[in-house]
């Protein structure tokens, strides 16, 4: 596509987009509830998946091509890479090892690079802005459908896996990029955006207080839940 600017936060287009997100997670929860448990909801479910592979394949496979390869941001290393990959695995299969993962990713980090994203992309209708927001959308779309709609509740044991999971992605992503130059996930410095990880101090003790502030936080978002479980009748 031509040229089309760079991307300005909490302009016209960025609070766009976050109109977009809101509306549709409003209306997949509604869809949701009104299909839980009955015939129709398992096809519905399936059909989001097909929906979400069909339309982050393409954008992936494009930034593997020699016209737009760049080892900085075209591998698939980044946290939303693997959470919209779960988020299609949740979707189609219901098993509680991916729909946990994207209950934690879908509605803690994917929402602050929703907030907050990088200055320097190009702006609406870049297919790089296409793909950052359909990317970003559909799994906190999808983490609201299961979890509003379809009734798909997170446990202590679905944290404690999406915990282990984060930490093993972080020990393979990190020495690649301290061996690569790259700084997938933010691994290796802040992002050159004003973000949450200002206020948590210098690399590397912004990586620790991260991970402590996001065990913390994914705890108060299960709890409610397990709570509610432990009040039902048996």
């Amino acid at each position: 596509m031509g040229d089309t600017g760079v991307f300005v936060p909490y302009g016209a287009t960025h609070w766009a987009a976050l109109t977009v997100g809101v509306l549709g997670a409003v209306a997949l929860v509604a869809l949701g509830r009104r299909l839980r448990g009955t015939p129709a909801e398992p096809g519905v479910s399936r059909a989001f998946a097909v929906v979400v592979v069909v339309l982050l394949v393409p954008l992936q496979l494009r930034l593997l091509t020699p016209q737009t390869f760049d080892v900085h941001i075209s591998l698939p290393l980044q946290l939303s890479d693997l959470s919209w990959v779960t988020a299609a695995v949740a979707l189609w299969t219901r098993r509680w090892w991916a729909c946990a993962p994207l209950y934690y990713w879908g509605l803690t980090l994917t929402p602050q690079a929703l907030l907050t994203p990088a200055t320097d992309s190009p702006d609406f209708p870049h297919v790089a802005f296409l793909h950052f927001w359909a990317l970003h959308l559909l799994v906190t779309w999808a983490a609201v459908y299961l979890t509003w709609g379809a009734g798909v509740r997170p446990t202590w044991r679905g944290m404690a896996v999406t915990l282990a999971a984060t930490i093993a992605w972080a020990t393979v992503v990190l020495p690649f990029n301290l061996a690569a130059g790259t700084n997938y996930g933010f691994l290796a410095h802040k992002p050159s955006n004003a973000s949450a990880l200002d206020l948590l101090g210098p690399w590397p003790v912004y990586l620790v207080v991260e991970f402590v502030l996001v065990a913390v936080g994914w705890a108060v978002i299960t709890w409610p839940w397990t709570r509610r479980r432990e009040r039902e009748p048996a």
